[in-house]
């Protein structure tokens, strides 16, 4: 992916309040890169040390973590958690009333 492609993505994840949540596909539409959610999955899997972003606020499709059971996944709810997010009963989050922007869905 282009640099442009990073740069646009970790500015919108800047962006991202927290005790809101967004979702890989929806980061990649906003930057202008619909149907590259795998990217951005791969872009915040691999930031470069020092390089600081919420990445704990970014959720796969229909607001579940990317990898349940890891201890990555515990440690990005316990995150998420922490500021006020809220998981269901199956270990989702409701996009509803978490999702970021308002609209995403």
């Amino acid at each position: 992916m282009p640099p442009e492609f990073a740069r646009r993505v970790l500015a919108l994840l800047a962006d991202v309040p927290p005790g809101r949540v967004t979702t890989y596909g929806a980061l990649a539409e906003q930057a202008g890169y619909p149907r590259h959610s795998r990217h951005v999955g791969r872009l915040l899997g691999n930031l470069p040390e020092g390089v600081t972003a919420p990445w704990h606020r970014v959720l796969g499709a229909g607001g579940r973590l990317s990898r349940p059971g890891s201890q990555h996944a515990d440690w990005q709810r316990l995150l998420l958690e922490e500021e006020g997010v809220e998981f269901n009963a199956s270990g989702k989050v409701c996009l509803r009333i978490f999702g970021w922007p308002d609209q995403m869905v």
